[in-house]
C-alpha cells in the first residue's frame, strides 16, 4: 500500500513507513534538507491536508504547539493518509538529483592526517550531484547509517572520495572505517542529499571556512568553481587543531600556483607554527575589510560554522549568499 504526496504540482507515491522526504527526493521533488536526522529543522513544510505520523521528530526541533498548527519534519513524518505539504522555502538555483540507492567497492583507504582518513569508493553506476553534497553510507551489521560529504567534483561522478575523522566509540568509524573496513569491500549508500552545494548562479568572489573534515565538500567547491572560472577569486581557510590535522596541503598550494586568483591559508587553534594561528574565523576577519559582493560557504563543527556566520554578516556579506553546512553527531 502506497499514499500519494503532493507538493506544488509535484505528486510521489510513498509507503507508510517511508519518510516523505525520502519519497519526495526519490521522485525528483526538491525539498529543503540538511541533516535528515531530525536535529536542523531545514526540511520543516506544512500539511496542508491529510495526516502524517511525526515518528521521531524531536520536540526541539518540532514542537507540540508546531504540530498541532499543521507543521511536520519531512526527514521524520510518514503518511497516514494521501497528503498534500507545502513548503515553506523556494526552490533553489539549479539541477535537482534525484535520490536513489547506490553500491560501490572501497578501491582505497589512506590515513592523511590525525585520526582521518581518505577513503575512495568506485561505483557501479555514476551518482548525479552538486559540489557540496552527501551520502549516507550505510554501517554493516548496524541497521545504521553515516553522513559523508563528497569531496570529488560532480565530473568524477563514478568514484567517490571521502574524508572521515575518527569518533572515538563511532559505530561507522572505530566501528568500521578505522577498523574492519578493506580495499574490495562492498558498500550500500543514498544519495545524494543537502543543500549545501556551489550556487550555479554565483560568479563573484568566494571564501570558504572549512574546520577539519568539513575541508571534504569545500574541496570538491572550490575545485568545481576554479574548473569554470580558473581565474576566480577563492579563498579557502582551514581551520585545525594542529598541524598533525592538516592535509591535502601540498594539494591546495599546487592550486593556488594553477590558479592566479586561489588562496588557501591553514590555520592551527591549539598550536604555534610558522604559519597562522588561532581560529579560523578570526584569521579570515583580519584579512578582510569588507566582503560586499563576495559569497560565503561554511562547513565543520556548529560552533564554527555559527562564528562564521558572525564574521561574514560582521564584513557586510549579505546573508542571501552564506552558505552553511554544520557536522552534527549521529543521533
Amino acid at each position: 500500500m502506497t499514499f500519494t504526496v503532493s507538493v506544488g504540482t509535484d505528486s510521489v507515491e510513498c509507503r507508510p513507513d517511508q519518510p516523505i522526504l525520502d519519497a519526495l527526493l526519490r521522485g525528483s521533488v526538491w525539498m529543503p534538507n540538511s541533516c535528515n536526522q531530525g536535529t536542523c529543522g531545514t526540511c520543516k513544510l506544512r500539511v496542508v491536508s491529510g495526516s502524517v505520523d511525526h515518528g521521531r521528530s524531536p520536540e526541539n526541533t518540532l514542537s507540540p504547539a508546531e504540530r498541532e498548527q499543521g507543521f511536520a519534519l519531512a526527514c521524520q513524518a510518514t503518511p497516514c493518509s494521501d497528503t498534500v505539504v507545502e513548503r515553506l522555502d523556494a526552490s533553489p538555483a539549479g539541477d535537482v538529483h534525484a535520490l536513489r540507492d547506490v553500491v560501490g567497492t572501497v578501491s582505497a583507504i589512506e590515513d592523511v592526517a590525525r585520526d582521518t582518513r581518505r577513503v575512495l569508493v568506485t561505483l557501479d553506476s555514476p551518482l548525479e550531484f552538486s559540489a557540496g553534497q552527501y551520502v549516507e553510507l550505510r554501517v554493516p551489521g548496524t541497521g545504521h547509517g553515516r553522513q559523508y560529504s563528497m569531496a570529488n567534483t560532480p565530473g568524477e561522478s563514478k568514484q567517490l572520495e571521502f574524508h572521515i575523522r575518527r569518533q572515538p566509540g563511532g559505530a561507522a568509524t572505530d566501528g568500521w572505517v578505522f577498523s574492519s573496513m578493506s580495499v574490495g569491500e562492498r558498500v550500500d549508500m543514498v544519495g545524494p542529499l543537502g543543500d549545501f552545494r556551489l550556487d550555479p548562479e554565483d560568479e563573484g568572489p568566494m571564501i570558504l571556512l572549512g574546520g577539519g573534515t568539513g575541508l571534504a565538500p569545500l574541496k570538491s567547491i572550490t575545485r568545481q568553481a576554479l574548473t569554470k572560472e580558473p581565474d576566480r577569486a577563492v579563498h579557502l581557510y582551514h581551520g585545525v587543531r594542529g598541524e598533525a590535522d592538516l592535509y591535502d596541503v601540498d594539494l591546495l598550494r599546487e592550486w593556488e600556483r594553477a590558479h592566479p586568483g586561489f588562496r588557501y591559508v591553514p590555520c592551527l587553534s591549539d598550536e604555534a607554527w610558522s604559519g597562522r594561528s588561532g581560529y579560523v574565523t578570526d584569521a579570515f576577519v583580519e584579512d578582510f575589510d569588507t566582503c560586499r559582493g563576495h559569497s560565503g560557504y561554511l562547513c565543520g563543527p556548529p560552533a564554527m560554522v555559527d562564528a562564521g556566520i558572525k564574521a561574514f554578516k560582521r564584513r557586510r556579506m549579505a546573508p542571501r549568499r552564506i552558505f552553511r553546512e554544520k557536522f552534527t553527531p549521529a543521533g
